[in-house]
């Protein structure tokens, strides 16, 4: 056991997750703060959901809540969950639990009131750990020493954790890439190769999630390269993996100071054309967005490289300024070691420099040039901003009314020949 400070929680018995602690400690039952809130507090970065275990019965912790006057929501009651929300902010709370028997994700479970047993029912040593309000710190599985040493390590045997559920092939990397250091526990690592055909049992929006967290954790590069030398990408992906440009959309990222961003990471991943892009959207179910994002960035990358300013200026014109930024990453990503950096930056940065005006015709100016509504004039309009484009965005009145001129004389020539 360990011992927590105040300053090292100070949640744990003030605020929200003290008055959820100070109810369910009462009348013969513990609870106690579980899983990453503790494993982050011990690594002194930053925590997310606070998750509480019980010996109550699911029966018990609502009676309570509501006596209280603390909002319950039964978001996972057959498994003992049920969520309290205290100023806004929901604390998952679950009955201590044994698996009666195990199949896949679907576990048949009891409730219990043993913290041992709980704890050997999770699937990682560091995610395991269970912390008393007095700030007792409870390690029934090793997981203090694997804090310490920055390792991620299965409880018990890790192909009977991984059986458990397959997604845990996926959780050993992103656990492993956010909190780990150094290379991946060995066991672990050949039993989820040994595992891999399990992924295919995987619901696509499961691996998804997991798998976009994955991407941008801190160790992100080394734990998909040894994904990928496990030969555990590509019942992921469906297709090549490319870990060169992966690595430079990283940097690129880090050098423009961007946040990062997963599905940026997963194009530079996985997409060299559209195709690949529309696989992976059907493959992984992404959502309408980032099915959008990523086949924007496989379109025409190739064509950003060696760009002067003025086509770079038309590219952020007709993409807009986060769909070029995008775009070019993924080709400054795939250039290769050769490319010059300073070039590409100059590139990337456009956008910071010069915003693209407005397109200062419109259809009003093309009526009052004989032109009927209809799709003659959508057509002249699209003539007319091509050759403002090409014309580098004048703003001048009489430049806008020689292209004007230009682009209704097009149309009338097209229509005398017989052209739509």
């Amino acid at each position: 056991m360990s011992q927590m400070t105040p300053e090292d929680a100070p949640w744990l018995t003030g605020g929200p997750a003290g008055r959820v602690l100070a109810l369910l400690n009462d009348g013969g039952e513990e609870a106690r703060v579980v899983g990453g809130a503790v494993r982050n507090a011990l690594l002194k970065i930053p925590i997310g959901d606070i998750d509480i275990a019980t010996t109550a019965l699911p029966d018990e912790v609502m009676r309570r809540a509501k006596e209280a006057g603390i909002k319950c929501v039964p978001t996972g009651i057959d498994h003992g969950t049920v969520t309290l929300v205290v100023d806004g902010q929901p604390f998952e709370v679950t009955t201590l639990r044994e698996d009666t028997e195990t199949f896949g994700r679907k576990a048949k479970v009891a409730f219990g009131r043993d913290w041992i047993s709980d704890a050997h029912r999770r699937d990682f040593t560091i995610n395991a750990l269970s912390l008393s309000a007095d700030g007792v710190v409870h390690d029934y599985v090793g997981g203090l020493d694997d804090i310490a040493a920055r390792r991620v390590r299965f409880i018990g045997n890790p192909a009977e954790r991984i059986a458990e559920d397959y997604l845990r092939i996926l959780r050993f990397f992103r656990i492993h890439a956010a909190f780990g250091a150094g290379e991946v526990d060995r066991p672990g690592y050949l039993a989820c190769i040994a595992a891999r055909e399990g992924l295919a049992a995987l619901s696509a929006e499961r691996v998804r999630t997991e798998l976009l967290k994955l991407l941008i954790a801190d160790g992100a590069v080394a734990a998909v390269t040894a994904m990928a030398d496990g030969g555990l990408l590509l019942p992921i992906l469906g297709g090549v993996a490319y870990l060169g440009p992966f690595a430079a959309m990283i940097a690129g990222e880090r050098r423009l100071a961007l946040t990062a961003d997963p599905v940026r990471r997963l194009a530079a991943l996985a997409v060299a054309v559209t195709e690949d892009a529309k696989r992976l959207a059907l493959r992984l179910r992404l959502s309408n967005a980032e099915a959008k994002a990523i086949d924007s960035m496989g379109h025409r990358w190739w064509r950003l490289g060696g760009m002067d300013e003025a086509t770079a200026k038309r590219r952020l014109y007709r993409l807009g300024a986060d769909r070029y930024r995008d775009r070019l990453l993924l080709a400054w990503a795939r250039a290769g070691t050769a490319a010059d950096p300073v070039s590409w930056l100059e590139l990337a940065t456009l956008s910071q420099r010069w915003s693209a005006p407005k397109f200062p015709l419109k259809g009003a100016d093309f009526i009052a040039r004989g032109v009927a509504e209809g799709p003659a004039l959508g057509h002249v309009l699209t003539l007319a901003e091509d050759a403002w484009l090409a014309a580098d965005f004048p703003l001048d009145g009489v430049v806008l009314s020689v292209i004007a001129d230009q682009a209704v004389a097009r149309i009338n020539s097209s229509s005398k020949d017989g052209r739509p």
